[in-house]
């Protein structure tokens, strides 16, 4: 495996070939770069989500030209206050182009799922995302070790058609 750090994270967004596909099973994420943002949500104070245009650009600049990035959030029912405020952010990451759904953990019942949060990047590798013990973000963790691919692949495979689009799950 090899450590993604700041533009060599950044830059899987920018160099990918036609999709990402990322896979989110935590129901809580404590990262100081999100710490204020998510007290002011908790607050019901507005944001300018200054904080989230840097992720917003890259989305954006890669399905400008016709790329696809996905994302799977794996949830708790009820829901906890992070996926709460996960559901008001994920508006504006849909309007940059991203494809979010959200798949309740009812819901996997006999499926093998993944016990770490990973992008598979064209389906030949894969990046586990890597946080300290304080919850900042480190990097990811790159491999291309075909077991590992393969069965990212058929996590994702298994989960996509069953985890409900952003819009459809907001409207039950």
């Amino acid at each position: 495996m090899r450590l993604l750090q700041g533009s060599d994270f950044e830059d899987v967004f920018r160099t990918f070939a036609d999709s990402v596909f990322h896979l989110e099973v935590e129901d809580s994420y404590h990262t100081p770069d999100e710490s204020e943002p998510f007290q002011k949500f908790l607050g019901g104070k507005p944001d300018d989500f200054a904080w989230h245009r840097p992720w917003l650009d890259l989305v954006q600049e890669a399905t400008s030209g016709g790329r696809r990035v996905e994302r799977i959030r794996i949830v708790s029912i009820p829901h906890v206050d992070y996926t709460r405020w996960g559901l008001s952010v994920a508006p504006l990451n849909i309007e940059a182009g991203e494809d979010i759904r959200w798949l309740p953990r009812n819901r996997l019942e006999g499926l093998d799922v993944t016990s770490d949060d990973f992008w598979l990047v064209d389906r030949v590798r894969v990046v586990f995302t890597v946080f300290t013990p304080d919850g900042t973000f480190s990097g990811g963790a790159e491999t291309k070790d075909p077991t590992i691919v393969e069965r990212c692949n058929r996590v994702r495979d298994a989960l996509w058609p069953i985890a409900i689009p952003h819009a459809d799950y907001v409207d039950h």
